[in-house]
């Protein structure tokens, strides 16, 4: 079973992606309250989530770049400073085109954010990459129970949503003052190993799809990777003379169709989330009756889900493949929607989020370890390609909401849901096809 060692640097990971988390989480229960505030409908707050979707584009566009030119531990450092530039504006700004171009702004940093702590955990950490990613998510987690808290507690006080962007800015500069101080970095370029990890003439692996994934070393390959991520339960055999890294996303400058598969896959879970921070809130108004700073404070409960399922998920990640595991998690995310909107009582209705969390916690992390993993050495453009998934699940799925919940309410509309985890599971049966067979489980 690989072995997770988290040093120092694996730490400030962890909390740079904690601090994104807690906007992010934050957030969705704000789009209610400003949709309010600016007396628009949800269609047009919706738009909130599409500045997010753009922003995205760019910060995805921005990354590999800039991670080439500088190195990931700037690029990380400066999608922060991003992040507190474009929160401060969106404390002070107040029209609807405004505020949505503040979101944009911060959704663009925030995407270099993500994939500089992606790509540095995935190489840092090898065949335990899994388990990091999963445990930085779980930090994410737990920082975004924070801010619906934060956000229910001013709201009740009078005091309005807007003291959270305070609080975020003030979380950037203590995590920054105290890497600083502690002489904390992240390392600037990808390790040479990870360029040369695969010869042209190597041996590789090959998958069920045509598709050629290198069969490179434990510098670039998860666990859950190449060698283990399929669910064939045979070992993995030897190519064809003829099929070499040559033909793999390293040299070739393509990237495989497993790797498409969980693109796509990313967008749909994508969609499931974005859509519950933005629109779990009204739900919660509109059919469970509770008040506007209760419900802001009640979606914590899915992000408590997130946490603990995501803190179980990174020891489970090192003992199981990661599509099985998906599947589970989907079929827990079905069990929770379905209390959640059946239950016009509010403290069952909580409950039904918090098992709906537990499901959610693993469908990022492991679909993003399932695409860096079969990137190989292309990690960082695959990392900045991953950004567009997230791009096209937050800019379409809550606009689509919003304008269906205008027209039947938005406990109907929340209905999409479930066609949203049907997808997912049937993206994740393909991807489990076009993966390279592996090994039986814990075995490496």
């Amino acid at each position: 079973m690989p072995r997770l060692t988290r040093d120092r640097t694996t730490w400030l990971a962890y909390a740079q992606l904690g601090l994104w988390g807690f906007f992010l989480y934050g957030f969705g229960p704000v789009v209610p309250l400003l949709r309010d505030e600016q007396n628009t409908s949800a269609a047009v707050a919706g738009l909130h989530s599409t500045g997010i979707a753009v922003g995205a584009l760019a910060g995805g566009a921005l990354f590999a770049p800039v991670a080439r030119r500088y190195g990931r531990g700037p690029a990380v450092w400066l999608g922060l400073a991003g992040v507190a530039a474009g929160v401060a504006a969106l404390g002070v700004l107040r029209p609807p085109p405004a505020t949505i171009a503040a979101v944009a702004v911060v959704a663009t940093f925030g995407m270099m954010v993500i994939s500089g702590v992606n790509v540095v955990l995935t190489d840092r950490h090898g065949p335990a990459a899994p388990a990091a990613l999963t445990e930085a998510n779980a930090v994410c987690a737990g920082m975004g129970i924070l801010a619906p808290l934060t956000i229910g507690a001013t709201v009740d006080a009078g005091l309005g949503w807007r003291p959270v962007t305070a609080v975020e800015v003030g979380l950037i500069t203590l995590v920054a003052l105290t890497a600083l101080t502690f002489r904390v970095r992240l390392p600037k370029r990808a390790p040479a190993t990870a360029a040369a990890a695969v010869p042209v003439g190597a041996p590789t692996v090959v998958a069920a799809e045509p598709a050629v994934v290198p069969a490179t070393g434990p510098a670039v390959v998860p666990a859950g990777g190449p060698a283990e991520l399929g669910s064939g339960g045979r070992p993995a055999r030897p190519a064809s003379p003829r099929a070499t890294a040559a033909d793999g996303p390293a040299t070739s400058g393509r990237l495989p169709r497993a790797y498409w598969i969980a693109w796509v896959l990313m967008a749909v879970t994508g969609s499931i989330e974005v859509c519950l921070s933005l629109w779990t809130a009204d739900v919660l108004r509109t059919h469970a009756g509770l008040s506007a700073g209760g419900a802001s404070a009640a979606v914590a409960a899915i992000v408590c889900g997130m946490f603990g399922g995501r803190a179980a998920g990174g020891r489970a990640a090192l003992r199981w493949p990661p599509v099985p595991l998906l599947l589970g998690a989907f079929t827990v995310s079905l069990a929770g929607f379905a209390l959640f909107w059946a239950s016009p009582i509010g403290w069952l209705a909580v409950t039904g989020l918090v098992v709906l969390g537990l499901g959610n916690a693993l469908h990022y992390p492991l679909a993003i370890s399932i695409a860096l993993a079969v990137a190989g050495p292309a990690a960082d453009r695959a990392a900045g390609w991953s950004s567009y998934s997230m791009a096209v699940g937050f800019g379409i799925a809550p606009v689509a909401l919003g304008w269906v919940a205008d027209g039947v309410g938005p406990h109907p509309a929340f209905l999409m849901l479930p066609c949203f985890i049907a997808a997912a599971v049937l993206l994740t049966v393909r991807l489990g096809r076009a993966l390279p067979p592996l090994s039986a489980p814990g075995r490496g």
